[in-house]
């Protein structure tokens, strides 16, 4: 009982003694006493948090608050008993227990836990329990505590753990605090033999429905990076479904009672023990930290959680990253553990009940044989194993039973699922290299059907990482960062999904593009599924990991049985897997040069349609909320840029005729008009806007900026939503101005609007035609564009001066996140390479509210004319490309200008870091 003290508790009872006894009038007692409590129970939270840092037990810590929490009632209940409603010759009437239930049942809880609590009353009552059950509830919630109670007699509670489940549930963790022993018993007694007896199968069903239903709100997987320690999947809320199951099944009071059973081995119930323990210390660490029942490990807690658990950077990972990999594979450990008790439940033959097909028996199974010496059977539409030697007789057998289970479209039976987790020792260099293998290993990762679906129950059993050793070093990793919302392997299976369902054309509304080239590409079908399932395989190591992945693949894809020129181009695949989209996304699509450096990296057709269906896979998979229509048609955009290219089907010297085309085809497009006002309008467009713009959008901007000027409007907004590409346009007409984009850039701002690329082109009479392209917020279109309306609206009274933009933006923008949550090292690189006609200017750094304002200002500031933006934006990190000239149309030459322009962008995106940060230059 010591190792769970966190107060003096002979010191502590004292204190309560000497004002229990005295004389002095009841207020005056309630307030001293309730004092004395909560002072006691702050200086045990603050004792028990000292002892975590110091031994490191979660499970520890949270018995020493649920026994600091039973101290206190005991005192509570003696002092309402004895000094406010004393009882002389109580009754049988004016007996009561007091029931911790729930969470502190089991004697555990964190800091911040509701206090559950069952007042147990006997079936005759008088006033006197109410009147202590009220008085006790005051003064736990005077005490700032958040109480779960009922108040009931025996038959109530039977009655309604009969009725509801959850109710059942809270009952079925009961533990006597204080109060009368035989109506305790007695409830135990009735609630085993009236609840409990012969409706096992029904609350295990029930509770595993409500299990799915919890991580279907939570995350259907484990690896959300930003988890939820109780509730997510993995988390505490699995391990206490499994020991309630076990509980309620087996009738045990431990989990070692599982293992008394043979239901766990010993390392099985170490392993739910380690997990508990880890699952507690963070949960623990959480409520400390934040004074609060903080259930979410955000990225805010997780640098000061992986702090306090002392974990430390090692080369390619940071302390954060470790420390949630580690979290990861105890979550990994829970669903193994789930596995294996659904496995021993299954031996015990659960009877069937309806709806309850996460654990299936029928009093008849059908059993048929699947394959050669009958080592596997169908039984149920699972696949299960024959015999318990199946895997010790032939190792193959472990890639054997996934293939079988892919090739028969079955499910894997929970047994054989827990053999294979316990046969994994047997995955050595000889079965690694064994050809059959990986023969049937290749058919996995390429299989028609649903690779994603058998390469995750691999995963889930520990094959995957054990087969592929490297493969083994990214399970359960995660990336400190906004933007990936899974760990590494969870996101390589994501993406396989991806190709499968591009494959089967379920998603060609989306991706019609890669859905029309993958039909094309069947004899590269398992160059480009293997080229997924490695693409990130490197990640966490020091070097690059597209460089680090192309060697891997190298070595693993021989082994896999690919040609030297398969092998070839599934490693370039993942040297360039990156390229594509950076380039889509933070380049002028509208420059030549772009499309002529693209392709001189892609070289063939095929590399290129490869790329790109592999490219929309990975983004896709990177979570939800990041692949959108605008995101497809830059990628979209590229391809048919370089296909043309490749194919010898552009040509720079036919520039100027193609410019004079493209003013024929609009002339002749504005039918409408009459013949002075085209003959007017057409010699003020620029050839670079006509070889830019698709015809129907000339076509629209020549209407409203006829309509403009018919109303003499020096500057006017027009708004055109588009669904397919998740965008909404903003056309903006204006004089031409240096601060013209910052003004833009400002406006959408304050209004919330986000920016995704931004188009400068200006006429012959000293207009600008700025069209800007901000992130849809709306799913119907004429909400959105009321929305761009407004935007537009806040944008003309910027430029006219109605709306002073500094303080609109001190109005309506709010910090998203604290920015000591990440460190984002800020970079400029200033680049004359990327483009014949303009520099490049790219900036790279942590991202705010504001940030294309601030700095398209500083540019402004500088004297540089900006062509287009392209704004990139990974979660917390932003990449904004500008395309610059001087103000007299060159590109930036002068090193001392170069060095100027870096300072200035440096010190406005990090002061602290900016004379540290050595910006790179490719001229």
């Amino acid at each position: 009982m010591k190792i769970l003290q966190t107060i003096d508790e002979e010191a502590f009872i004292a204190k309560y003694n000497l004002l229990a006894e005295s004389q002095r009038p009841a207020q005056e007692l309630r307030r001293d006493i309730l004092c004395l409590l909560k002072e006691t129970r702050q200086q045990g939270l603050e004792a028990a948090e000292k002892m975590l840092a110091q031994d490191g037990g979660g499970t520890l810590c949270a018995r020493r608050i649920s026994h600091l929490m039973d101290v206190l009632i005991h005192a509570l209940y003696n002092f309402v008993t004895t000094r406010i409603y004393p009882v002389n010759n109580p009754s049988m009437a004016e007996t009561m227990a007091i029931v911790a239930v729930g969470g502190y049942g089991r004697g555990g809880l964190a800091p911040g836990s509701d206090i559950d609590l069952l007042f147990l009353l006997p079936y005759k009552q008088t006033p006197w329990g109410e009147q202590v059950v009220e008085y006790i509830l005051y003064m736990l919630w005077d005490m700032k505590l958040k109480v779960g109670h009922a108040t009931r007699n025996i038959d109530d509670t039977i009655r309604l753990s009969l009725e509801d489940m959850t109710i059942r549930t809270s009952v079925l963790e009961n533990r006597l605090l204080i109060g009368d022993l035989a109506l305790f018993e007695q409830l135990q007694s009735r609630f085993e033999s009236e609840v409990v007896a012969g409706t096992g199968p029904e609350f295990i069903a029930a509770k595993l429905h409500e299990r799915d239903l919890r991580h279907q709100k939570s995350g259907v997987t484990r690896y959300l990076v930003e988890p939820n320690v109780k509730e997510s999947k993995g988390g505490q809320r699995d391990l206490q479904t499994l020991f309630w199951i076990a509980r309620y099944f087996y009738g045990i009071r431990s989990s070692e009672g599982l293992v008394k059973l043979g239901v766990l081995s010993r390392a099985e119930h170490r392993l739910f023990n380690k997990a508990k323990d880890f699952l507690w210390a963070v949960r623990c660490h959480m409520h400390f930290l934040t004074n609060r029942a903080t259930e979410r490990l955000s990225f805010e807690l997780q640098p000061d959680i992986a702090e306090r658990l002392g974990y430390t950077a090692h080369p390619g990972q940071n302390a954060v990253e470790r420390f949630m990999k580690h979290y990861f594979l105890v979550a990994k450990d829970v669903g193994d553990l789930t596995r294996i008790i659904c496995a021993a439940l299954e031996e015990k033959q659960v009877k069937n009940v309806p709806g309850y097909n996460q654990i299936y028996i029928s009093s008849e199974p059908h059993k048929r044989k699947l394959s050669r010496g009958s080592d596997f059977i169908d039984e149920n539409h699972r696949i299960n194993i024959a015999r318990d030697t199946v895997f010790q007789e032939n190792p193959v057998n472990i890639i054997r039973l996934f293939h079988l289970a892919d090739k028969h479209g079955l499910a894997l039976h929970p047994v054989a699922m827990q053999q294979v987790s316990r046969s994994l020792k047997l995955i050595k260099t000889d079965l690694r290299e064994n050809p059959e293998a990986n023969k049937l290993f290749l058919e996995i990762v390429t299989s028609p059907r649903d690779p994603a679906l058998i390469l995750r129950r691999m995963n889930e059993t520990g094959v995957l990482g054990k087969f592929i050793p490297d493969f083994g070093r990214i399970v359960a990793m995660m990336q400190f960062n906004m933007y990936h919302h899974y760990t590494v392997d969870e996101h390589l299976l994501r993406s396989i999904k991806v190709l499968s369902e591009i494959e089967h054309g379920t998603l060609e509304e989306e991706h019609p593009l890669s859905n029309e080239l993958i039909a094309s590409l069947k004899t590269a079908r398992n160059i480009l599924y293997v080229a997924l399932f490695l693409h990130d395989i490197a990640k966490g190591r020091p070097e690059a990991h597209s460089v680090a992945g192309a060697r891997i693949a190298r070595k693993l894809c021989p082994r896999f049985g690919l040609t030297a020129s398969e092998t070839d181009t599934v490693a370039w695949l993942i040297e360039q897997h990156l390229t594509m989209s950076k380039i889509a996304q933070s380049r002028d699509l509208n420059d030549r040069k772009t499309i002529q450096d693209f392709a001189d990296i892609v070289q063939t057709k095929d590399r290129l349609k490869l790329l790109l269906i592999l490219t929309v896979c990975d983004i896709k998979a990177v979570g939800p909320g990041v692949w959108n229509g605008w995101k497809g048609q830059l990628l979209r955009t590229l391809y048919y840029e370089t296909e043309l290219v490749l194919t010898g089907g552009f040509s720079e010297a036919s520039r100027t005729e193609r410019g004079e085309k493209a003013r024929h085809l609009l002339a002749q497009s504005l039918e409408t008009w009459p013949e002075e006002a085209v003959n007017a309008y057409i010699p003020l467009l620029y050839t670079n806007y006509l070889l830019t713009v698709p015809l129907e959008d000339q076509i629209r901007h020549a209407d409203f900026i006829r309509q403009a000027d018919t109303q003499k409007r020096t500057v006017a907004t027009l708004a055109q939503p588009h669904r397919f590409e998740a965008v909404t346009e903003i056309t903006v007409l204006a004089p031409d101005s240096p601060r013209l984009l910052t003004v833009i850039t400002g406006a959408c701002a304050a209004a919330g609007a986000n920016i995704v690329d931004a188009q400068i082109f200006t006429t012959r009479d000293e207009r600008a035609l700025d069209t800007i392209l901000i992130s849809r917020a709306f799913e119907l279109d004429e909400d959105e564009r009321r929305r761009a309306e407004r935007v537009g609206q806040l944008i003309e009274d910027a430029l006219a001066g109605i709306a002073h933009l500094p303080d609109v933006m001190a109005k309506k923008i709010k910090p998203k996140r604290t920015p000591k949550t990440f460190r984002i090292e800020p970079r400029v690189v200033i680049n004359n390479s990327l483009s014949n006609k303009f520099t490049v200017l790219e900036v790279k750094g942590l991202d705010r509210p504001g940030l294309l304002w601030e700095l398209t200002g500083v540019i402004s500031d500088l004297s540089l004319n900006i062509a287009s933006a392209h704004i990139t934006t990974y979660g917390e990190k932003v990449i904004d490309t500008f395309y610059v000239t001087d103000l007299s149309g060159e590109k930036i030459a002068s090193t001392t200008k170069q060095n100027n322009i870096k300072r200035k962008l440096l010190t406005l995106l990090n002061d602290e870091t900016a004379a540290k940060t050595t910006a790179q230059t490719g001229n």
